[in-house]
């Protein structure tokens, strides 16, 4: 088998079937496996996927075990000569497996590679590729300088060695996943993917990113959790640094000074205001007439029924867009969010055979579900 593609899962059931449905459409043509593994979700995430995909390998944790031991769960059952760790929020493009593949494949020293991945906004995220976060870069990161953190010598669209990836979507061999031992099972959530990506170098292997494979990813924390994000992110780079360098106390006392400060404002600061819509009107990009009627009832922007035309010519701004994924291949979608990011636009999917649309209008705020 050329691909196992892991999937952990928690509570967000409606984005990890799209992601599936994505999943499946890019693994046509490849000899691959999908594996989930949920973790103790209280939604009816294990039932969704029994039920709708009874081929997929599903494994129930009676309990939260967290990143690491869920995904190294995963790839321990897996039959691949690659894995690649997914989240469930993401969905792919058709072509991003046997991009990533064929790139992969040209690499002698590959240790594990990761592709663009762009906010429901259409926007790029810089954490696709980033630098070693060194304490003093991560220090500079939380006071707002993350210039040093983020990978910039590799531009978005191209490809080309980075240091570390979001374990958003990481693709390696499974032979080199087993050799460092998989994720690091000391940390629960977030520092995962550095430390694994920096156990790969520290093992002679070089991480490489491929701008030209596309993946969307609903991801972040709101506004009302920056402060139990905060606490997180301190735990998972004080354990990354005291494996991996040697204590600073002058650094530590500053990082950990930082991060107090943060948490404070956090705690003090009010809510943000509602986002000032200026979105009067929308399409609905479909030629089912039955499923136009069905998504129009319930929203509240007025819509029309538009074809894929419609992009020929026009720059939209302040415009709903709901793709119907049985219409538009998730590369075309990708592709139309691209060209309209920064305007004002608002995107959502209503994934292939679903009775839902999914989206989400910042990138630091997870995606929202509205079923029809």
């Amino acid at each position: 088998m050329k691909l196992s593609v892991i999937i952990l899962n928690y509570n967000v059931r409606y984005f990890l079937e799209q992601c599936i449905i994505s999943v499946q459409k890019a693994t046509r043509a490849i000899d691959a496996e999908i594996i989930i593994v949920d973790n103790n979700s209280t939604d009816d995430s294990c039932s969704m996927v029994k039920n709708t995909f009874p081929g997929l390998t599903l494994i129930e944790n009676k309990e939260n075990v967290g990143f690491s031991i869920a995904n190294n769960q995963g790839v321990g059952v897996a039959k691949g000569s690659y894995v690649c760790i997914l989240n469930p929020d993401t969905a792919v493009a058709e072509d991003v497996f046997t991009k990533a593949l064929s790139y992969a494949e040209s690499l002698d020293n590959l240790g594990a590679l990761g592709c663009y991945l762009m906010d429901g906004t259409g926007s790029f995220l810089p954490e696709s590729k980033r630098n070693l976060p060194t304490p003093m870069v991560s220090a500079l990161k939380l006071l707002g300088f993350p210039n040093k953190y983020y990978a910039h010598d590799v531009s978005q669209n191209n490809k080309g060695s980075v240091a570390v990836l979001v374990g958003a979507f990481m693709l390696l061999k499974r032979s080199v996943y087993a050799e460092v031992h998989g994720f690091d099972e000391d940390y629960f959530m977030y520092g995962e993917d550095i430390d694994l990506s920096y156990k790969l170098q520290k093992a002679g292997y070089k991480n490489y990113y491929i701008g030209t494979a596309k993946t969307l990813h609903y991801k972040g924390e709101s506004t009302t959790k920056n402060k139990i994000y905060l606490k997180r992110f301190y735990g998972a780079m004080n354990i990354f640094y005291s494996k991996h360098f040697t204590s600073n106390f002058l650094l530590d006392t500053a990082v950990k000074a930082i991060v107090r400060f943060k948490m404070i404002r956090t705690s003090s600061a009010n809510a943000l205001p509602e986002k000032n819509d200026k979105v009067k009107a929308g399409f609905i990009m479909t030629d089912n007439l039955d499923l136009f009627s069905k998504i129009s009832a319930v929203l509240v922007t007025p819509v029309k029924a538009a074809s894929k035309s419609i992009f020929q010519d026009t720059l939209y701004d302040d415009t709903l867009f709901v793709f119907d994924g049985a219409y538009m291949s998730y590369l075309q979608i990708f592709t139309v969010m691209q060209q309209l990011q920064g305007r004002g636009n608002h995107f959502r999917i209503r994934p292939p055979m679903c009775n839902f649309i999914l989206g989400s209008d910042q990138s630091d705020q997870k995606g929202n579900v509205l079923v029809f």
